[in-house]
Order: C-alpha cells, then sequence, then structure tokens
C-alpha cells in the first residue's frame, strides 16, 4: 500500500512543481532558512497554498515528498513509519530533505518528526491546526523549529497572479487608477484564495464547499464534537457578523449553548482551524480583557461574501474585515499585537498595535467619507485614545482618501488602503 502511495504521490509532486507559480511574499524570508537544521513548519488554512509554497521552497533541491492527507491512506490503519522511511528511500534516493505535508495526521507526529531530527535530515512540514501543531512544537521541538505562517493571498500577490504591476506613474492615469480599485474591490468580495485567483472558480460555491470540509475535518471529526449542528450555528453567526462584538455568556444563550465554557472552547477550535479570529480588548488590566466582549474576524473575506445570509454584505466591514486579515498577513497576532480598543467615553478604536508594552499605532477604518459627522467621530476617537494610550501614529484607513489632518497637536494620517496594501509586500 505504502509503495503505491508514495510512487503516485511523486507524480504529484512533480506535476505541482511543473505548474505556474505564484512567488509569495514570504518565499525570501523562508529561504534563509532553508539550508539551516531547523525544522521549517508552514502553518495555515486548508487550500491556503502551503503544499505549493512548501514544494517551491525545496524546487532546487533534491527531495522526498510524503502527504499524511491522502486518501489512499486508510485512517484507521496505523503507518509503519520504518517502511515508509524505506520506501521514500527507494523512490527519491539519499536525500537530507523531506517534506512532510499535512503532518498533524499522523499519531505522534512530533516523536517520528524528532528522531528524523536527531538523524539528520532536514525537514520541512505543513500542517492546518495552528493550537494543535504549536503546542506540540513547543513541548518537543523548543528551539529546533522556525514557523513559517501562509495564508490566502494578500493584494500584492493577486496583482502578481493578474500580471499587474503597480507603478507611480501608472497610477496618475485615472483608467489605471480604476484597474487598481476595480481588483481591490474583486479582492474585498472574493477574497485571496489562490484557486478562486488563478484558476476562476465561483468564489461562494468554491468556498461555501471549503469552508463545510474545514469544519468537519478539522474541527467537527478531529475534536470529536457531538453537536455539529451547533458549531456550523456558531460558524456561520461569527461570519455574518464580522467586526462585531460578542459576549460569551450572552451568544452562548442566543444560540442554544449549554454553557459559556463549551462556546468559547468551540470558538477556539474554529480558531484553530484558521476560520475564525476573535480579538481582544487592550487594556493594562487582566480583569478588563477577560470580562470585554471580543469582536470576530475571519481569514478571508471570501468566506463572508459565501456564508452571507443576507443578500450583500456591509462594505465597510468587508473593509475593516480586510484589513485586519492584513494586519495578521504583516504578523501582528492577535492577543500579543493586535487588539481593539474603548476610551473611557466608550469611543472604540478598531485596531490598536503593539510592539512590547508600547503602543504603536491606532487604525480606524472608514470606506465612506463623504459624511463629516462620520469624518469628526473617527477624529475625536483617535485624538482621545492617543492621549490615553501616549500614542502619536494615528490612521484612518479609507477607500481612496489621502491628506493629513491636524488637531490638539496630534496628525491623523488618511491613507487610501490599496496604498498600504502594497506597502513592503513587493517582492523582487
Amino acid at each position: 500500500m505504502l509503495k503505491a502511495t508514495v510512487s503516485k504521490q511523486k507524480q504529484d509532486k512533480e506535476r505541482l512543481l511543473s505548474l505556474p507559480y505564484v512567488e509569495r511574499t514570504k518565499e525570501k524570508d523562508a529561504k534563509k532558512w532553508l539550508s539551516s537544521d531547523l525544522i521549517k513548519v508552514i502553518l495555515g488554512p486548508r487550500r491556503a497554498g502551503k503544499s505549493v509554497f512548501a514544494l517551491m521552497l525545496l524546487k532546487d533541491q533534491s527531495f522526498a515528498y510524503f502527504n499524511f492527507d491522502d486518501e489512499l491512506i486508510p485512517g484507521e490503519e496505523k503507518i509503519d513509519l520504518d517502511e515508509l522511511m524505506t520506501e521514500l528511500k527507494l523512490a527519491y534516493g539519499e536525500t537530507k530533505y523531506i517534506l512532510f505535508d499535512e503532518i498533524q495526521n499522523l499519531p505522534n507526529w512530533e516523536l517520528f518528526v524528532n528522531r528524523l531530527h536527531r538523524s539528520g535530515y532536514n525537514l520541512v512540514l505543513t500542517g492546518s491546526n495552528a493550537s494543535l501543531l504549536s503546542k506540540e512544537l513547543v513541548t518537543h521541538l523548543t528551539g529546533r523549529h522556525i514557523p513559517i505562517e501562509i495564508l490566502p493571498f494578500n493584494f500584492a500577490e493577486i496583482l502578481k497572479a493578474r500580471q499587474y504591476e503597480v507603478t507611480p506613474d501608472k497610477l496618475l492615469l485615472p483608467d489605471e487608477k480604476a484597474k487598481l480599485l476595480e481588483y481591490l474591490t474583486q479582492y474585498m468580495t472574493s477574497g485571496g484564495y489562490p484557486e478562486v485567483v488563478t484558476k476562476g472558480v465561483d468564489p461562494r460555491g468554491y468556498l461555501d464547499v471549503l469552508f463545510d470540509a474545514v469544519l468537519f475535518k478539522d474541527v467537527v471529526k478531529r475534536h470529536k464534537v457531538r453537536f455539529s449542528e451547533q458549531i456550523a450555528s456558531l460558524g456561520s453567526y461569527l461570519i455574518n457578523n464580522i467586526s462585531g462584538q460578542y459576549g460569551s455568556k450572552k451568544l452562548a444563550n442566543i444560540l442554544g449553548f449549554k454553557s459559556q465554557v463549551t462556546l468559547e472552547k468551540y470558538v477556539g477550535y474554529l480558531t484553530e482551524a484558521y476560520l475564525i479570529f476573535p480579538l481582544i480588548r487592550h487594556s493594562t488590566k487582566a480583569g478588563i480583557r477577560l470580562r470585554s466582549s471580543k469582536k470576530t474576524y475571519v481569514v478571508d473575506n471570501g468566506f463572508v461574501t459565501a456564508k452571507a445570509v443576507q443578500h450583500s454584505p456591509n462594505t465597510g466591514k468587508l473593509m475593516e474585515n480586510l484589513v485586519f486579515a492584513e494586519l495578521v498577513k504583516k504578523g501582528n497576532q492577535p492577543g500579543h499585537e493586535l487588539f481593539y480598543y474603548k476610551t473611557r467615553n466608550d469611543r472604540e478604536i478598531d485596531f490598536v498595535l503593539k510592539k512590547g508594552y508600547q503602543v504603536t499605532e491606532l487604525i480606524q477604518v472608514c470606506y465612506d467619507m463623504t459624511d463629516p459627522d462620520v469624518e469628526q467621530r473617527e477624529i475625536k476617537a483617535l485624538i482621545e485614545a492617543g492621549k490615553e494610550l501616549n500614542v502619536s501614529k494615528l490612521t484612518v484607513f479609507t477607500w481612496n482618501d489621502k491628506r493629513v489632518v491636524k488637531k490638539s497637536n496630534l496628525d491623523i494620517q488618511f491613507r487610501p488602503f490599496w496604498e498600504w496594501l502594497l506597502e513592503d509586500t513587493q517582492t523582487s
């Protein structure tokens, strides 16, 4: 059985390596780690491009490949790992590089990986469960691994896939600026999953099925969830309320959960599977952080459109979700570097960025700036929060509005968010 599986997967590997490829923003940094003996762990949601990223990372090396998420591997059968290594050597010869795809499907995978690492193999792993992998990595591979997170395409990668190069001169032309904003509108509604961007598959149908598949494979099946309809309802509710606040106790009552604890556990499962990101309130007081409502965001805007109960999701909320997702792609981890905030007068700040203990920037997201009252509301909130948190970098992301407003000895930068999306993401 393993011989046939290894042989088929070798053909899959060669086929994937021959396909057109959109270079990812993180590739250059990841390649710096390739020759290191640290285990490279590529994390991210299913179908976001982890496997192709890993293959392209290794394309100039001789390497063996095995995918643990293969229907040819019976779920109830235990893989003979010594036999697997024998078959990989027969198929690929002696090579120090091995790529193991969806490693979390192998029970006690970390023991196997540790053994190979001690034997001198240079290992690249991919996995679709953030918490499960990170807990085991910290326990068994402390100091011997480097995590690399691959999420759906960012805007720069989408433009690369469209073969559209942004230059300052080009953006002076109204037609070119309109084309850029059209690509951005598509990204905001359809998201950045590679299949949607590169193959033009129907985003609603594809992402509706993908969400349900991830929910079943990485949540219901993995965690042996008995009430699968409840967790599906929870996922749907959170997606249809992006950027909104929720309290666990109230939401548990609305959705008919037996307890607040169960609901929080299920939200954790959705987070592990890279579907939902809860965002906590920034406060120096642990009690306030724990008691305050959380905000909810989604890994990709395409899921919001695919799972929308209403006919069309709110454009402002889609823009805010996209800013959140991009902040995460830029390396800001929710609950560590990324929060929301409420001032003493209950004015809300969409995003607070921190570096260590220091707040570095406050961000508001506003799609429609035509109403002067809306502008004043955003400015008041930023100035109030800026003074409370002692931070001077105050930003309002807009659709296409660029200017500086000076108020109370502070500068508020109004920036088109397409400009920020393309900042520091161009590969060379």
